[in-house]
């Protein structure tokens, strides 16, 4: 062999042996997806988790997290600035009312994280009547939830009680300050108002049917991307199965992400681990729950068929797939 032939071998083998051992990133170039989600709440935990623990990478995605609230949300997924949105609510508000074309594609969890707490004295949800009540928003989804847990309750809620917008996050400081009887809160409010005294009158989701920690992206993203889209819901699902065999893992992560102190973290994941999802969807009967409520918040006669605006195509898909293939965390 010549020495020409020697060294054009010797540089091919060079050539082969760094192609095998350079690291994916750089042989394959990963796909960006944007993610909108508007507080850092238990429920998103799944999302820095599946980004930390490399399953987005492990799909050929390099996952940002930004921070937006519901509405704009909606409207950078309509605008293509962001791919999925974790304001699934407000998603199938403008499903009902418009016709927007969007579909939720995943449910964390199927109980919404929602309480009602009252001053000590008032011990059962028909004490309220006559009484004033703090809520996220007189129009606001929780508030016509409540409206229909009342009533289950023996109350006439639109004449019994008077819903008092306190404006974002003043719900606990009103009760607590006694200028309102009771007050809608999440949980983090709620561990604060029970350890100040405040007497819990019920939770949401032993009293509705309906989903909570909803995800929503585009028709035309479903259509043009769905190989990506498919990617995006299976790191999201191995990250939801994650946290539920994962204790001390996950309460290390809510910590970072959510700035909660450990103690109050560990509170948390014992209280709601059991409201996650295992597949990534709800039934229909939660569906048409979800769609009815958003119903009654726009004003609308009948509410919108529930393939309108769910698709768990995807997350079905995914979990048969991590299921038949034993897929661990």
């Amino acid at each position: 062999m010549t020495p020409k032939r020697n060294l054009a071998g010797f540089a091919a083998a060079i050539t082969l042996t760094a192609w095998v051992i350079l690291p994916a990133p750089r042989l394959f170039a990963l796909e960006t997806i944007n993610l909108a989600i508007p507080t850092k709440s238990f429920q998103q935990v799944i999302y820095p988790v599946a980004q930390d623990k490399g399953y987005m990478r492990e799909e050929g995605i390099d996952l940002k997290i930004v921070f937006i609230e519901p509405t704009p949300s909606i409207q950078a997924a309509m605008a293509g600035s962001v791919h999925f949105t974790a304001a699934g609510s407000s998603a199938l508000v403008g499903v009902s009312k418009a016709g927007a074309p969007l579909k939720v594609v995943l449910a964390v969890n199927d109980r919404v994280h929602q309480w009602l707490l009252s001053r000590p004295e008032i011990t059962t949800p028909k004490a309220l009547k006559g009484k004033k009540i703090a809520t996220t928003g007189v129009a606001a989804i929780a508030t016509f939830m409540l409206k229909q847990i009342l009533a289950k309750h023996g109350l006439d809620p639109n004449r019994d009680v008077h819903y008092i917008d306190t404006g974002t996050g003043n719900q606990l400081p009103a009760l607590l300050a006694g200028v309102v009887d009771a007050a809608v809160l999440s949980v983090e409010q709620r561990y604060v108002g029970l350890d100040n005294g405040m007497k819990e009158l019920f939770y949401y989701g032993n009293e509705v049917k309906n989903s909570w920690g909803t995800l929503a992206t585009t028709d035309r993203f479903i259509k043009e991307q769905p190989k990506l889209a498919a990617g995006f819901i299976k790191g999201a699902l191995k990250a939801l199965r994650r946290i539920r065999q994962d204790r001390e893992g996950t309460i290390a992560a809510v910590t970072k992400f959510s700035g909660v102190e450990r103690k109050l973290a560990g509170r948390i994941y014992d209280d709601l681990i059991g409201t996650f999802t295992r597949n990534g969807a709800v039934d229909e009967e939660t569906q048409k729950n979800d769609l009815d409520i958003i119903r009654q918040v726009i004003g609308n006669k009948e509410a919108a068929p529930p393939a309108r605006g769910y698709n768990f195509s995807f997350a079905l898909e995914a979990d048969r797939q991590l299921t038949q293939g034993n897929w661990r965390p």
